[in-house]
């Protein structure tokens, strides 16, 4: 979906970023003082509610789910909460972080049949996984504040990358300082063919043509839709 102004190359990811069973929102990357949403797009934080009601705001063709106790705390995935956002969401491929870091989760989860693995650069301990899964993931190239989280590897070399790669800047989630355009575009520089998604800072409409200059195939995006600067 689109309207006069903004980009049609640039696609839209809706975000949920889930702990203790509930979508909290994110402020700047600081997990541990992330709390419950409270946002008019739904009458609560359960998962579900809050997927429909990002929808609702933006028309998109998938939503990344980050399992935010999984990745700190090394628990498995929240099922439930993925199962009922799924079920929400018919014909809605999810995107999910939980901390993927063995092949015998990845395998796991994908038995399931609840969305892609993302695997985040900060839980790898090096860039074997992320080579074997190939196009059945996506990776995610974490950093916060400058420092690249993770592998060197993963981030140096654009020949353990799959077809689809985020950029995570985690210092710039939920901030409203706008996305890191010099680092998506130097990653595109490196791999041409890549599609690249930011997440991290968008403030609103005015930040997607920049996007799409920068070479991003989409951005991920919570705290912009939430509040009401962007939407279809």
């Amino acid at each position: 979906m689109s309207r006069p102004g903004f980009s049609t190359r640039t696609e839209v990811v809706p975000v949920l970023d889930l702990r203790g069973g509930v979508v909290v929102r994110a402020r700047a990357g600081d997990r541990e003082r992330y709390a419950p949403i409270v946002t008019p797009l739904s009458p609560g934080p359960a998962p579900a509610d809050v997927a429909r009601g990002l929808l609702g705001a933006w028309p998109a063709r998938r939503l990344y789910v980050a399992d935010l106790d999984a990745i700190m705390d090394g628990t498995p995935p929240d099922l439930g909460a993925l199962r009922a956002i799924a079920a929400a969401c018919p014909g809605v491929e999810l995107w999910v972080d939980a901390g993927f870091a063995t092949e015998g989760g990845v395998a796991s989860f994908l038995a399931t049949g609840l969305g892609r693995p993302v695997l985040g650069s900060e839980s790898q301990s090096d860039a074997a996984l992320v080579r074997r899964l190939g196009a059945s993931a996506v990776l995610s190239l974490d950093s916060r504040d400058g420092v690249r989280l993770g592998a060197p590897e993963l981030h140096e070399d654009p020949a353990t990358w799959p077809p689809e790669v985020i950029v995570m800047t985690l210092s710039r989630v939920g901030s409203g300082a706008g996305p890191d355009l010099a680092g998506l575009a130097a990653l595109k520089a490196l791999a041409p063919r890549t599609a690249f998604y930011a997440a991290g800072g968008l403030r609103g409409p005015e930040d997607l043509p920049a996007l799409a200059a920068a070479g991003a195939a989409g951005v991920l995006v919570a705290s912009a839709i939430h509040d009401g600067r962007l939407r279809a």
